[in-house]
């Protein structure tokens, strides 16, 4: 697939600066601060295009439109730009772990999704046990790194609803109920704005003195 180059944005210009800065209390006096507005904003933007360009694939497989692959290299993309986006909190060896774990949430989505199109009950069963299992992995990962402010249970239970709820947005737009369609990506939509919040709010408060005042 081809590498699909993402608009640059604030959070980008700030991992820049922060790479190979020391966290915690050490933080050199001179490194440069994040404005914590600004990380909301970003990190909303980041997960939003998470659902968007997961529901672009979604209504693109579907009907068998042309599109499907540069939908899915988008989608690919983005985990990334997810992984890239903690790095200066958590170095360049989670941010690798992170963006796998997407990326491996995105391929059993679209697995789950091919199968729910065929029809293939077994196939089904196994791709979705797969699927909730990589995001039990993904809440995991996240807790491990900021477990006082991602607890365990409340990234479990974060992650199951968003996979909840975006299977039921692609099985009714494969059943054409268009109506539930659309009020479940308002869900997901809606869910994904308060995880990213959670994930902001957890980052600004594990590292205070990253943050500008």
């Amino acid at each position: 697939m081809t590498k699909h180059n993402s608009k640059t944005f604030g959070l980008w210009a700030v991992t820049a600066a922060l790479i190979g800065a020391t966290a915690g209390p050490a933080l050199a006096a001179d490194v440069e601060r994040i404005d914590a507005g600004q990380l909301r904003v970003d990190m909303r933007r980041l997960w939003e295009d998470h659902i968007t360009w997961t529901r672009q694939w979604i209504v693109s497989f579907a009907a068998g439109l042309p599109d499907q692959e540069a939908a899915a290299a988008r989608l690919m993309q983005n985990q990334a730009d997810i992984g890239n986006a903690i790095k200066p909190f958590y170095g360049d060896q989670a941010a690798t772990k992170l963006t796998g774990l997407l990326r491996e949430h995105i391929g059993g989505a679209v697995e789950l999704v091919t199968a729910a199109k065929a029809g293939d009950a077994a196939t089904i069963a196994a791709a979705k046990s797969d699927w909730y299992e990589n995001g039990d992995e993904i809440a995991a990962f996240l807790s491990g790194a900021n477990p006082k402010y991602w607890p365990l249970d409340d990234m479990k239970a974060g992650m199951k609803a968003h996979l909840d709820s975006t299977l039921q947005e692609a099985q009714d737009r494969l059943a054409g109920k268009w109506a539930e369609d659309i009020e479940n990506y308002d869900h997901v939509k809606d869910h994904i704005l308060g995880l990213a919040d959670l994930l902001t709010d957890g980052l600004v408060a594990q590292h205070p003195k990253r943050f500008a005042r």
